[in-house]
């Protein structure tokens, strides 16, 4: 696909420091690699699917008080074909995952007004590639479709924590008792972006939503992609239109899996996390 500045202005690939810095802190982030009018539109459409959702049972799922993930279908998102073409996203994903690798989610999640702190979490078991191996099988890329300001619950992080391996003081693999909190807190890593900011990361870093004391809510676009044989793409339920599958280029083709259908199903969350429903003072 031919690449063009008018939505992208930042059309460079990840940088060797990005890279060892993805490794190493488990996230990694590239500013600026769309314009603010292409995340603004990108958040129309997160604003239009969460209407959507919440109109229908099991649209959306909690994430604590007041806060919801949704997952949708990439063609409903106008500028999916911007994101995946990306070349800070397809070098990450290169880089990290193998040139076969495979994109098997598209969601995002939003904390309202009233969010709490989370609990310091993982976002799945890590696999034991991960955790023996130092090996990625899988990535998350996040955007923002608001500036992130700190009263707005922004995001934080506990760089080099994607290593850590749970013992059985941990609840499903995913969450550390609270007495070891201080390890996550010491690292701890607020981070802020703007409108048209990417970042890429390991959700098995340890990290959390914090809790939003404004009046704004702060939706943020994932993309989820495994290397082959991650099988992340089981929790997830992408499909798209015959028509929409034909218009995209090779390039998309070649990573996207998922089936082809007549008709898109709305599609009904089942990566809930438990552990997440409640959150924390």
């Amino acid at each position: 696909m031919q690449t063009t500045t008018e939505s992208r202005p930042n059309l460079d690939e990840a940088t060797a420091e990005q890279l060892a810095a993805l490794r190493e802190d488990g996230i990694t982030a590239q500013r600026g690699a769309f314009t603010r009018e292409w995340a603004q539109r990108m958040g129309e459409d997160i604003d239009a699917a969460f209407v959507d959702a919440r109109g229908r049972e099991g649209g959306a799922v909690g994430r604590g008080p007041n806060r919801y993930y949704v997952e949708i279908h990439p063609e409903q998102l106008r500028g999916f074909v911007d994101l995946v073409t990306h070349p800070w996203v397809t070098s990450v994903c290169e880089a990290v995952l193998g040139p076969d690798y495979e994109i098997v989610e598209v969601g995002f999640d939003i904390p309202f007004a009233g969010a709490m702190n989370q609990p310091w979490h993982r976002d799945f078991p890590a696999p034991p590639e991960t955790l023996e191996q130092h090996r990625y099988t899988s990535l998350a890329f996040n955007l923002t479709a608001v500036d992130t300001a700190e009263d707005m619950g922004p995001f934080e992080i506990a760089p080099g924590t994607q290593f850590d391996a749970p013992d059985d003081g941990w609840q499903h693999e995913m969450f550390p008792p609270k007495e070891r909190y201080g390890r996550y807190e010491e690292r701890a890593v607020r981070k802020y972006p703007k409108l048209g900011d990417i970042s890429a990361r390991s959700a098995l870093t340890i990290h959390r939503g914090t809790t939003n004391h404004s009046q704004k809510p702060r939706p943020v676009l994932v993309l989820g992609v495994d290397a082959p044989g991650a099988g992340n793409a089981e929790h997830h339920d992408l499909a798209v239109t015959e028509g929409y599958w034909q218009s995209l280029p090779e390039q998309v083709r070649a990573h996207l899996r998922c089936p082809v259908v007549q008709e898109l199903t709305p599609i009904v969350q089942k990566h809930q996390i438990e552990g997440l429903v409640m959150g924390e003072a």
